[in-house]
């Protein structure tokens, strides 16, 4: 999986053109998000995401934000990705937010391979200012050690938070997670 974050909505179509031309890969998500930026994420084999990668970054040029390049994704990542979420809550809750898409993304593969964690939520960009978000349960030892993971793997400014909630209320539960 790759994800290419443009700061130019115009471009980003140049970009997807661009990579798609490049290499077999299939687009999971091409569209603008606030505040005028532009996300591409695409999977494939390795060689050719990685192929399909340079040439949008190529394309992207210096309206470039960020990129991600996973070629081995957490298989729960890729399922928050298309909202299918499934399992069982746990006793604590762990919330992070960072700057772009592409971080969150890295954020949440980095937390659901450090601990034993279950992703309930993940949030790219839209509706945000660009700002991506998720929420992972968990025991509250694995929730604590996929948060300190996440602290080691996304530096700031793109890291711009991470909460915890020990034992959320069941209004919480039900309403806002």
């Amino acid at each position: 999986m790759a994800l290419l974050e443009i700061d130019s909505i115009a471009r980003g179509f140049v970009v997807a053109d661009a990579l798609l031309k490049r290499a077999r890969v299939e687009i999971w998500l091409a569209e603008p998000v606030s505040p005028g930026k532009y996300l591409v994420l695409f999977d494939g084999e390795v060689a050719e995401v990685e192929e399909a990668l340079g040439a949008g970054t190529q394309a992207a040029g210096s309206t470039l934000l960020d990129t991600l390049y996973l070629p081995y994704a957490h298989r729960l990542l890729l399922q928050g990705l298309a909202e299918k979420y499934e399992g069982e809550e746990g006793e604590s809750v762990g919330i992070v937010e960072t700057q772009t898409a592409a971080s969150v993304l890295r954020a949440a593969d980095v937390a659901l391979k450090k601990a034993e964690v279950r992703l309930t939520k993940l949030h790219l960009a839209r509706g945000v200012g660009g700002k991506g978000w998720f929420t992972l349960t968990g025991d509250l030892h694995m929730v604590e050690a996929a948060l300190e993971a996440v602290g080691t793997a996304v530096a700031q400014p793109l890291l711009l938070a991470t909460e915890l909630i020990q034992r959320p209320h069941p209004e919480l539960r039900g309403r806002v997670l």
